[in-house]
C-alpha cells in the first residue's frame, strides 16, 4: 500500500486531502507544519510528499530543499499545494526539484490524479531499473518524430511568445559548455490541416503551444522558440545553488508534456467528434552538450532575433528526420 505524507497547516484542507486519498486506497499519515512534516519523511519514508507552500516553522519549499538534498530521500516524489496565482512562485517550486502542483482550490479528483501520476512514475521507474535501462526515459523520448513542418503563421507564434515571462536575457554571442535542447513538436500535422479548417487548426495549435509553453516555463527554460508546429526549448543550469541540474529540468517538462498532451486530445475528442482526426500526440527529442546563441537580423522591417545554433540544437532536429 503506498504511504503518503501531508504536510498543510489548515486543518480543514488537511483533513480533506487526507480523507480523499485514504478513501483511493492509500496509507496516510499528516503534520500541521514543515518541521513536522519532514520528521515524517525521513522516518517513514513515504512514496509521495503533498506540501502546503505557505506554512509556519518550515514552508513548502524548505521541505522540498531538505528532502532533494538528503540523498536517501531526493527521489520522494513531492507535490506543491498553493493559493498562490503568481506563476514565478509555481515556477520557483518547480525548478527546485517539486514533481507537480495543485492551484488551491481544487478539486479532489485533480489530487487524486495528480497523487496517481507519481505513484505511476514511480512503478515505471521500478520496472525500468529491474531491467537495467537507466536511460530508458531519454530514449523514449528522443524517439524519431516525423520531419519539422513548414513555419506556422509567424504572427502567430509572436503573439503566443508574448504570454510568458523573460525568463532570462539572450544575447548574441552567449555560450552555455552544457545545456539540455528539447524540441517538441506536433504528431501528423499534415492529415490536421488536410481535415479541419484554418479557425479549427488554429484553435488547437494555441492550445499546444500553451501547455507546452506553461510546462517549459515552469520547469525554467532559459530560452523559447516556436518553430512551425513545435517548439523549441533550451535549458540551462541556474546561477543559483538551489534549481536542480538542466537536464533533470528538461526532462520532467518532457513527461509533463505527455499530460498536456492527453487534455488536448481530450478536448478534440469532444469539440472535433466525426471528422475522423488521428489521436492527438506530441513527439519530444532531447539532447545535451554545448549551445551557442547568435543574432540574426529582421527581415523586411522586423525586428531581429536570437536563436540557439550548434551540434546539439542540429541533433535534437534531426531525430525527427
Amino acid at each position: 500500500m503506498p504511504l503518503i505524507v501531508v504536510i498543510e497547516d489548515d486543518a480543514g484542507t488537511r483533513m480533506l486531502v487526507t480523507q480523499v486519498l485514504k478513501k483511493e486506497g492509500h496509507e496516510v499519515m499528516s503534520a500541521e507544519d514543515g518541521l513536522k512534516g519532514l520528521e515524517l519523511i525521513r522516518e517513514f519514508r513515504p512514496d509521495v510528499v503533498v506540501s502546503d507552500i505557505q506554512m509556519p516553522n518550515l514552508d513548502g519549499f524548505g521541505v522540498l530543499d531538505r528532502v532533494r538534498n538528503d540523498e536517501a530521500l531526493a527521489t520522494t516524489a513531492v507535490i506543491l499545494l498553493t493559493s498562490l496565482q503568481d506563476r514565478t512562485h509555481m515556477r520557483q517550486g518547480m525548478t527546485t526539484g517539486a514533481d507537480d502542483y495543485l492551484t488551491k482550490p481544487f478539486a479532489p479528483q485533480e489530487l487524486r490524479e495528480a497523487v496517481n501520476a507519481q505513484l505511476n512514475k514511480l512503478s515505471r521507474a521500478d520496472a525500468m531499473r529491474a531491467q537495467v535501462v537507466d536511460k530508458a526515459v531519454q530514449i523514449a523520448l528522443t524517439e524519431q518524430a516525423q520531419k519539422i513542418s513548414d513555419l506556422y503563421e509567424t504572427r502567430l507564434a509572436r503573439s503566443l511568445s508574448q504570454q510568458w515571462p523573460e525568463t532570462g536575457p539572450v544575447r548574441d554571442g552567449d555560450r552555455f559548455a552544457s545545456a539540455t535542447v528539447m524540441f517538441a513538436d506536433m504528431r501528423d500535422y499534415g492529415l490536421w490541416t488536410q481535415r479541419l479548417s484554418g479557425a479549427e487548426l488554429s484553435d488547437i495549435v494555441r492550445r499546444l503551444y500553451s501547455s507546452v509553453g506553461d510546462t517549459v516555463y515552469l520547469f525554467g527554460a532559459h530560452y523559447m522558440q516556436f518553430v512551425g508546429d513545435g517548439m523549441l526549448c533550451v535549458f540551462v543550469d541556474a546561477n543559483d545553488t538551489q534549481s536542480v541540474n538542466h537536464g533533470l529540468r528538461a526532462v520532467r517538462a518532457a513527461l509533463g508534456l505527455a499530460d498536456a498532451t492527453k487534455r488536448i486530445d481530450a478536448y478534440v475528442r469532444q469539440h472535433f467528434a466525426g471528422q475522423d482526426l488521428p489521436n492527438f500526440s506530441l513527439g519530444v527529442s532531447l539532447h545535451s552538450g554545448p549551445v551557442a546563441f547568435a543574432g540574426l537580423d529582421g527581415l523586411i522591417g522586423s525586428s531581429g532575433q536570437t536563436t540557439p545554433v550548434g551540434d546539439t540544437v542540429a541533433v535534437a532536429l534531426k531525430l525527427f528526420q
